[in-house]
């Protein structure tokens, strides 16, 4: 008689997905918190239906404002997360603190275990950073999970500073997106998850997917102009 034991059922591998997100007073303006709110819950409901056979796509939230920077969601199966509190803008721009705690996050070999898929960084921001960040971009970069990572990022509006996303992303096939409305926002975030999916599903999770934003339609109901 065949032993129970020669049966096993593979557990699916984590696939981390981390948003370093500004919510700077400036964010307040013109309906970007709104949009980025509405974007990140649509992107986790999105994850959160995929089929969890070979892959499960984690989510976890960073912000940034006021003085320094929170953990807003520790890092969690999307399936398994009921509800993200909403995102409010106030006060300064402290992205380098944000950097450290994703650094830390990154690093954290008891949240992301060995046996997670290569994690996917978000970083957006409207705006220049209030604090001392050059440090933390490079030691969050210069990190050994952090290279491996795959790293977006989104400058939105005209007064963020595209130089510094520039120096966080790593992917040759996607540059810094520039977000000029609240539709764009919805596009990046519906490109991401175009991204993260076509690696959940792939046979090969660990490579990267590019941001195929010239697929994502236009949003025609949203016409905020930053």
């Amino acid at each position: 008689m065949s032993s129970l034991k020669e049966f096993t059922i593979a557990q699916a591998r984590p696939l981390p997905v981390i948003v370093i997100a500004d919510t700077s007073g400036s964010m307040s303006i013109d309906g970007k918190i709104d949009a980025l709110n509405q974007a990140i819950q649509e992107m986790t409901k999105s994850f959160a239906s995929e089929s969890r056979t070979r892959t499960e796509i984690q989510v976890g939230l960073i912000t940034f404002g006021g003085e320094s920077a929170s953990l807003h969601l520790p890092l969690a199966p999307a399936h398994q997360i009921e509800g993200i509190s909403a995102l409010t803008a106030s006060g300064r721009t402290p992205m380098g603190d944000a950097l450290r705690k994703a650094k830390e996050l990154v690093e954290d070999k008891e949240t992301i275990s060995s046996r997670a898929y290569r994690p996917v960084l978000i970083l957006l921001s409207d705006g220049l950073p209030t604090d001392d960040w050059q440090d933390s971009l490079n030691e969050l970069c210069g990190s050994e999970r952090a290279q491996k990572a795959t790293r977006f990022a989104m400058a939105i509006g005209r007064d963020a500073d595209e130089e510094m996303l520039a120096q966080f992303a790593n992917d040759p096939e996607s540059p810094v997106f520039q977000a000029h409305d609240a539709k764009d926002i919805h596009r990046f975030f519906r490109a991401v998850t175009m991204s993260v999916t076509a690696r959940s599903r792939s046979t090969t999770p660990d490579r990267g997917a590019p941001l195929a934003l010239a697929e994502i339609p236009e949003d025609d109901d949203l016409d905020l102009d930053f």
